[in-house]
């Protein structure tokens, strides 16, 4: 059994309150640790601890913060396959896409910021004898709550901003997926962070995630996670006026033309729909296919579908790994039994699949296709953050536009195209804060990052996320003959 800690002031701690939270292993189903679930007193030590740090560590020279990004990026790097190991026996993903995708990206993004904080242009602006200098400066103590579906990856997407512009943070990883986070905690001691700088608090989201939030101290809050929990953390967070950053997940809409690069498209839409079971909230969930190739599209797609493999995560040619949780899996059989209600054709999946005796009491379920569904089905509307797609005809560009946009969700689209004018102009009608273009889950990390409607509020990634962690400060002199 794996004791994970409380990151606080620099220590490894239990939980002032000596309350633990079990900790499953999807891939069997079984507890594997315990970690802490975290009091108030707990998160009152941590304020303290970051009080105390702020002071030093916000005057510390910007290229010094830097420095401590890329130790423990270096340090994470050195320990990748323990990572990504810890990551696939928490999440159940397969244990390839761990060291391939979510490690590297981790990896990646305490490096990008730690580089871009140092490259961002001090802004000046002069008239007649008047200069004005804009100054960026930290807010204090900030609050992340990042979520289980990609745990390390967008844990440090969230902290590596906030950390090298001078905040100190009190960070909650998913009470679900929290093995990474300690692992991270571990390295940050290695690294000689300063005590009090970072504050790792485990616990469950209605109990710490919701004293986070509400504390007076901590000025902002960033998030990852569902709807419902994002409109609740906007509601207590305005009691304070706190700066926010939601990131609320979509129900993606891709477009497919007759006209796309066939082989590139259906490739690519394999990853889109099924990448990390189709637990990545990017997902291409709503398929739309122009009504001309529709037939021969879905007989390509279920042939491709089927040769998926589903199994043990840390077995190398497993493709479609457990999924995180018994309480999710019973979520998305839920949606299967709307399906069969609204009168959708399950053509494909749709159930728990047969695995290795040792995996029987894990949480699998098979890439599940399902068609004549209505745009007022639950399951075209609703995000199901799981292996299940659907598939929908349109005739031509307006028809398809209207589709896509009939959804509360606009996080992000994709079109398959090979007219570049079409697709342009598709893209800037399409509500969603992101829109691929013949591609998927491609980032530059210098481009904003969030949805808009019900997937969002704010952006994140390159300067974006570094002007939501600081305050800008503007110092107007004016200069006498």
């Amino acid at each position: 059994m794996i004791e994970i800690k409380n990151y606080i002031n620099g220590e490894l701690l239990k939980s002032s309150n000596k309350n633990n939270l079990d900790i499953f292993n999807p891939s069997i189903g079984k507890i594997y640790a315990q970690c802490p679930n975290s009091s108030e007193k707990d998160l009152e030590t941590a304020i303290t601890s970051s009080e105390k740090a702020f002071l030093k560590w916000s005057r510390l020279k910007q290229i010094d913060r830097s420095q401590f990004l890329l130790k423990i990026a270096s340090l994470i790097e050195c320990n990748l396959d323990e990572f990504a190991k810890a990551e696939s026996m928490d999440n159940g993903k397969p244990l390839k896409l761990s060291q391939s995708l979510d490690i590297p990206r981790s990896i990646k993004n305490l490096k990008f910021f730690a580089t871009i904080a140092n490259d961002l242009e001090t802004e000046s602006f002069t008239q007649r004898k008047v200069k004005s200098h804009i100054l960026r400066q930290p807010l204090g103590i900030v609050g992340t709550i990042s979520p289980w579906n990609l745990p390390l990856y967008l844990f440090t997407w969230k902290i590596a901003p906030a950390l090298v512009v001078g905040n100190c943070v009190i960070a909650k990883p998913s009470e679900i997926t929290p093995y990474s986070a300690y692992l991270f905690s571990k390295i940050c001691i290695e690294a000689n962070l300063p005590k009090g700088v970072l504050n790792v608090l485990h616990g469950s989201g209605k109990v710490i995630g919701r004293k986070i939030v509400n504390h007076k101290k901590i000025k902002a809050i960033s998030f990852t996670g569902g709807t419902d929990t994002g409109k609740e953390i906007a509601k207590k967070a305005s009691n304070h006026l706190k700066k926010i950053s939601l990131e609320m997940g979509g129900k993606n809409p891709v477009i497919i033309f007759d006209d796309c690069n066939y082989n590139q498209m259906i490739n690519s839409l394999i990853k889109s729909s099924f990448l990390n079971q189709g637990q990545i909230c990017l997902s291409g969930s709503r398929i739309y296919i122009q009504e001309t190739i529709y037939n021969k599209f879905k007989k390509d797609f279920i042939a491709k579908t089927k040769k998926l493999r589903i199994g043990d995560p840390f077995n190398k040619n497993t493709d479609q790994g457990a999924i995180v949780s018994e309480e999710h899996l019973n979520k998305i059989l839920n949606y299967i039994k709307y399906a069969k209600e609204e009168g959708g054709k399950i053509i494909l999946g749709g159930n728990i699949p047969k695995v290795d005796s040792k995996l029987s009491s894990g949480w699998y379920f098979t890439p599940t296709v399902i068609e004549n569904l209505s745009q007022k089905s639950k399951l075209n509307k609703e995000e199901i953050f799981g292996p299940v797609v659907t598939l929908n005809k349109f005739k031509d560009s307006e028809d398809a536009i209207k589709m896509a946009n009939d959804n509360d969700y606009g996080l992000a689209s994709i079109i398959w195209t090979d007219d570049p004018n079409k697709a342009n102009k598709l893209a800037e009608r399409l509500e969603s804060g992101l829109v691929w273009i013949n591609c998927w889950l491609e980032r530059d990390l210098r481009t904003p990052f969030g949805g808009i409607k019900n997937s969002g509020y704010g952006k994140e990634g390159g300067k974006y996320a570094i002007d939501f962690f600081t305050e800008s400060k503007n110092i107007c002199i004016k200069y006498y003959d």
